[in-house]
């Protein structure tokens, strides 16, 4: 019984923030991304800091967590997290400076991202995204968003 009673109030609590908004969460995009400054921080990382430009027509929340691969022709060649979270504004289009590490996979070696980056173009390159967020006063309800796929190509500055 104690379990139907946690199902019903996660719906309940489902449909206050669908009601609320945060069903427009769908509709957020990236419109821009760019670099502020890139740090080697090893042979095999870099820190950098991200500039992302993002429309959000949802109310404001909380990302603890940008995490992620970054591939080339299919092949993983880096991965990415963030180093400290973040607060979108509600509907808005803002800003924001994302802070990351981003680390070489085991299967890749510098001079294969050397080669890519000599290509001068990000045509190839995709990247597989999962965020962690937290909706609601005081971060109650913490939703995984993932996306797949996403073609870094269309985010040229």
């Amino acid at each position: 019984m104690k379990h139907f009673r946690h199902i019903g109030i996660f719906l309940v609590a489902a449909l206050l923030v669908a009601s609320c908004g945060y069903s427009k969460v769908k509709d957020i995009s990236v419109t821009s991304v760019g670099v502020a400054y890139i740090v080697p921080t090893s042979s095999r990382s870099v820190d950098a800091k991200l500039l992302l430009t993002i429309d959000n027509p949802a109310p404001g929340f909380a990302v603890q967590e940008v995490s992620g691969v970054i591939r080339y022709q299919e092949k993983v060649i880096a991965h990415f997290v963030t180093t400290g979270p973040m607060e979108l504004q509600g509907k808005t289009e803002a800003l924001y400076n994302l802070p990351c590490t981003v680390s070489l996979d085991e299967g890749s070696s510098i001079l294969e991202v050397l080669v890519i980056a000599s290509k001068r173009s990000l045509q190839g390159l995709k990247a597989d995204v999962s965020i962690q967020a937290a909706i609601g006063k005081n971060g109650v309800l913490r939703a995984p968003f993932t996306f797949k796929d996403l073609d870094i190509s269309q985010f040229k500055n």
